[in-house]
């Protein structure tokens, strides 16, 4: 991966072997698999064997606890080869990051190991019906009888839905609070008690291979000992910070979709001859690439940046809202521009410019859309460089 920045030889070494696993497991079957909807089982236990259900969990619980760089460098390059393994390992990693930074240390002894090797799997149930950008706005409630909450509402959008056995629920156990965000607290929770019911997988337009559900409680009970922290009302902080990572991470998977698409198109301007000469001897198509490539190199530049930022323990919500914004939108437009070069055939299943095409608006609006990390961006702006009075 061409960087500007030193990496150190374990992160050089990581990189190589996403890498590899990608070009020689992943890409082969991706298309295929993709076009299919179906869940690659078999690349999710090789990313089990490689560790990466436990990248941010530390080493006392069974997991490898990499730097954000690192993390940066897995979701780029998982994302290179299919965006959908990007996200089943997505989800299960804002579950543990938010169980290690504000779990009680029963909790964190109690699944962390587990989730470390991947089994189960996790899976975070956030967004509602009317309540996606907007978490306050949520309805679904935990109210507390003896020693146990019981949830009644519905969750949307949940990534690992039907698979994950684990997931983090945010809900209102003061729906009387104002603010609404000192009402609502975060649990973790497993399935199997009644009360919980999987309805359906939403049918999308791309990030196919991994499902995306609906999930419905009624008086589910969630024993009191997995409310998060132990205590009611952090909820909405816990997850916030949460967040911040997955920022980070669809930035880098942006990353990954942008360069997967690039690389298609100039590899197909050089084969590909109009006019008795390649189309990448064009000016028109020349533009385009160098375009593409510029846009790249500073999407990089940006998600590597904030990610050092972050392992620095620098406040970095400004840095991480602008690589989220300007590697997403460049996975967009490059993954647009690469179907133009390919004209036709980038229309066509036969090559998978089309793939990077279906997936790569789901990173507009996942994590946070980019109008909401516009205001985030401005905000941190201008509390940065505030006038004294």
């Amino acid at each position: 991966m061409p960087s500007i920045f030193e990496l150190t030889e374990e992160q050089r070494l990581v990189a190589k072997t996403i890498r590899e696993f990608v070009d020689r497991d992943v890409m082969p079957v991706a298309a295929g698999m993709e076009h299919r909807d179906e869940y690659p089982e078999a690349l999710v236990e090789t990313m089990k064997g490689l560790g990466l259900f436990g990248l941010n969990i530390p080493e006392v619980y069974g997991g490898s606890d990499v730097d954000y760089t690192t993390f940066a460098i897995v979701f780029e390059e998982l994302s290179r080869g299919w965006m959908g393994l990007a996200g089943i390992l997505g989800s299960h990693l804002v579950l543990t990051d938010v169980l290690v930074r504000f779990g009680t240390e029963e909790q964190k002894r109690r699944f962390l190991p587990r989730l470390a090797k991947g089994e189960p799997r996790g899976g975070i149930g956030l967004s509602e019906p009317g309540a996606g950008t907007d978490l306050q706005a949520i309805t679904t409630t935990a109210a507390r009888r003896g020693d146990a909450y019981f949830v009644n509402g519905s969750k949307m959008w949940v990534t690992n839905g039907r698979r994950a056995q684990v997931l983090l629920l945010l809900a209102k156990t003061d729906p009387a609070a104002s603010p609404a965000h000192r009402g609502i607290s975060a649990f973790v929770i497993e399935k199997g008690a009644p009360g919980l019911t999987v309805s359906r997988d939403i049918d999308k337009l791309g990030y196919k291979g991994v499902e995306t559900c609906e999930i419905h409680f009624a008086d589910f009970a969630v024993p009191a000992a997995n409310l998060i922290g132990g205590e009611e009302g952090h909820g909405f902080k816990h997850t916030m910070t949460g967040l911040e990572a997955e920022r980070l991470n669809v930035a880098a998977r942006g990353l990954g979709v942008a360069r997967a698409a690039f690389d298609e198109a100039i590899k197909y301007a050089q084969q590909r001859q109009t006019f008795g000469k390649p189309i990448a001897h064009h000016q028109t198509i020349q533009i385009k690439l160098a375009e593409m490539a510029t846009r790249i190199e500073a999407s990089r530049l940006l998600v590597y940046s904030a990610a050092r930022r972050k392992d620095a323990r620098e406040r970095c919500d400004i840095e991480v809202g602008m690589a989220k914004l300007f590697a997403t939108e460049t996975a967009a437009d490059v993954s647009l521009e690469a179907m133009r070069i390919l004209g036709g055939n980038g229309y066509s299943k036969d090559f998978p410019v089309e793939r990077f095409y279906r997936d790569a608006p789901l990173l507009l609006i996942g994590g946070g859309t980019n109008e909401l990390q516009h205001l985030i961006i401005a905000r941190g702006l201008l509390e940065r460089h505030a006038i004294a009075p």
